[in-house]
């Protein structure tokens, strides 16, 4: 099936997007402290950098001084005065970086940690060397830093980090043991590990490594879990679930170990299956928030819309505030056309300030536009002033000015929107070339694009809508050659395999050809509605009427497009099901009066 169609729910799709990895975990402090850990010791560069310019009233011996006060003195500090020496070379490191070379810098002041033993001036030889990407240096500074001052938490992590960092796994082991023992928090020290290893390349040693620092805590369901992650990562699915059941028998309310849980089950068999397992989870644990959460982004990715819904307004009567709850909840609304409540979550949303308000005004719009309240619908298009949502509300403000017979006004409208992108004027000219074809003006709408595509010969949005502009003419030619470049330029461009292909069993004989391509956009987009609808009918074209209406009717089902609804008509007519084929059209055509798909389709089959 060939679709005209303007995106206008991104944010859900966003949503549905970030559901493909529902359970990534949600730690709290303890995933803050490990991302600290994997990021290392330059982590607390900036602030006192050596690279940074020494302001205009501090000498460099202040800035050498003001350096070793910054870090935190150990217990004992060795024997070595800031002489002319060590003053001298902390003056060269400094010139060093301040003319951008930090590589020198870092050198330098790993020369001053390997004479002095002193650990500020190491943890600073680490700092530099780690942002100057030398992780050589900076590991030989870390064992300087460590070695000189055991007792500091930083130093053993920083020394554990760069040995990762450097492959040396292995030699790393003990210190992530004492990591773990250090502070008597093990349970939070395997949250923070399972973060710090899950940088490193090789997977099958991080499960070996966390498997037997585990295996002195039997009991502690943080330890099963962090064996569970690292042997997920390493492909050993058995040994995943194993021990994340062994986490939830441990800690049966633990949401992190649900997560998990149904995060292999999503991998392992389908996201409805990890969606069914939340589900269960929470009638045990209802008070599960991060779960349920998780559970109704699975919802959206497996487009159960209603029942994601009641999932966001059962988490929305805990956080009533929550402004990204309540613009979910209203986008939820909308795609249900329920737009009462969608008007009420959108509004609410703006009052709490919501960090994107030009994306709520723009489906306030659409919901005013649903409602046909098209004045109120242009106020609110015309309010969008910038975002993501701009270029749509132009086009939307313009094709309501088109339902008023304003064609020209429109078009004029579209051409002075001032676009900062090649991609925001093409898109505009999209909107120009869709109101034309909606008002029946194919031939300016072929032109429009076609102008527009000799100044962007390699625009895949252009050549795609070009293509289709021409199969109104009759140019199957040029949809042809057109198609087949944007199938060239991005080969996962689903919706050009599925144009070319529907066209070609629709309007040729070319049907085997036909189906290859259908197929191959079904595969990259297999619950798309308009590509069942493409398969059901190059089904029907080949004269397998069963298995055809068995692809149109899940397309209707999902869609009911008017366009699906006379192929769905003509195929129960083809089987002798001629009274359900009628009331599949009256249905139809009483929503889309003007559609002529389905005015040409009923009028073969009831002149």
């Amino acid at each position: 099936m060939l679709l005209y169609r303007l995106t206008a729910t991104l944010f859900l799709l966003a949503l549905a997007a970030c559901a493909q990895q529902p359970t990534a975990s949600r730690l709290g402090d303890a995933d803050a402290a490990g991302r600290a850990m994997a990021a290392g010791p330059a982590a607390s560069l900036d602030e006192a950098s050596p690279l940074a310019q020494a302001t205009d009233d501090e000498s460099l011996e202040e800035r050498a001084r003001r350096v070793l006060r910054n870090a935190p003195p150990p217990s004992t500090l060795p024997d070595r005065a800031l002489d002319q020496e060590l003053l001298f070379k902390f003056l060269l490191s400094e010139i060093a970086g301040q003319r951008g070379n930090a590589q020198l810098a870092a050198q330098g002041y790993l020369d001053m940690a390997k004479t002095t033993r002193d650990p500020r001036i190491a943890r600073r030889a680490v700092e530099i060397a780690t942002y100057a990407r030398q992780p050589g240096l900076a590991l030989e500074a870390a064992r300087i830093w460590y070695e000189a001052d055991k007792d500091n938490p930083q130093a053993r992590q920083a020394l554990a980090s760069l040995l990762l960092t450097n492959n040396k796994l292995q030699e790393a082991k003990p210190l992530l043991k004492s990591l773990l023992e250090a502070d008597g928090d093990a349970g939070q020290g395997f949250l923070q590990l399972q973060t710090l290893l899950s940088r490193h390349q090789d997977k099958n040693a991080v499960y070996t490594v966390i498997k037997e620092l585990a295996k002195d805590y039997p009991q502690l369901p943080e330890a099963h879990l962090a064996v569970a992650q690292a042997a997920s990562a390493a492909g050993k699915s058995d040994v995943a679930f194993s021990e994340a059941r062994e986490t939830l028998k441990l800690r049966p309310d633990w949401e992190l170990g649900a997560l998990l849980q149904a995060q292999l089950i999503q991998q392992r068999d389908s996201p409805q299956k990890a969606a069914e397992y939340l589900q269960g989870f929470l009638q045990s644990y209802p008070k599960s928030r991060e779960v349920r959460a998780n559970y109704a982004r699975l919802l959206i990715s497996t487009k159960q819309i209603k029942e994601a819904r009641s999932q966001y307004l059962a988490l929305l009567e805990e956080q009533p505030s929550d402004p990204d709850l309540t613009v979910t909840a209203g986008l939820l609304s909308l795609q249900l056309n329920d737009f009462d409540a969608a008007e009420t979550y959108l509004m609410r949303g703006l009052e709490l300030n919501y960090r994107d308000p030009n994306t709520l005004r723009f489906y306030v719009g659409q919901v005013q536009e649903e409602r046909k309240r098209y004045p109120e619908a242009m106020k609110w298009y015309q309010s969008v002033t910038g975002g993501d949502q701009f270029v749509a509300a132009q086009a939307r403000y313009a094709f309501l000015l088109g339902k008023q017979n304003k064609v020209a006004e429109a078009r004029a409208y579209l051409q002075q929107v001032q676009v900062q992108t090649d991609e925001q004027r093409a898109a505009l000219i999209q909107a120009e070339a869709q109101l034309l074809r909606e008002a029946k003006n194919y031939q300016e709408s072929y032109d429009v694009l076609a102008k527009a595509l000799a100044a962007q010969p390699d625009n895949p949005d252009l050549l795609y809508d070009t293509a289709l502009a021409a199969e109104k003419l009759d140019r199957l030619d040029v949809l042809e050659t057109n198609l087949r470049k944007v199938i060239a330029l991005k080969p996962d461009h689903a919706q050009a395999y599925n144009a070319l292909g529907y066209t070609l069993a629709d309007r040729t004989d070319r049907l085997k050809e036909a189906r290859q391509y259908i197929e191959k956009a079904l595969k990259l987009s297999p619950d798309d509605p308009f590509i069942l609808d493409s398969m059901g009918w190059v089904l029907y074209r080949q004269g397998q009427h069963k298995e055809g209406l068995d692809y149109l009717q899940r397309a209707f089902a999902q869609r009911p497009d008017p366009e699906i609804a006379a192929h769905v008509g003509e195929v129960l007519w083809a089987k002798g099901r001629q009274q359900e084929a009628e009331k599949v059209w009256r249905d139809s055509l009483k929503e889309h009066p003007d559609n002529d798909v389905l005015q040409g389709t009923i009028k073969r089959f009831l002149p």
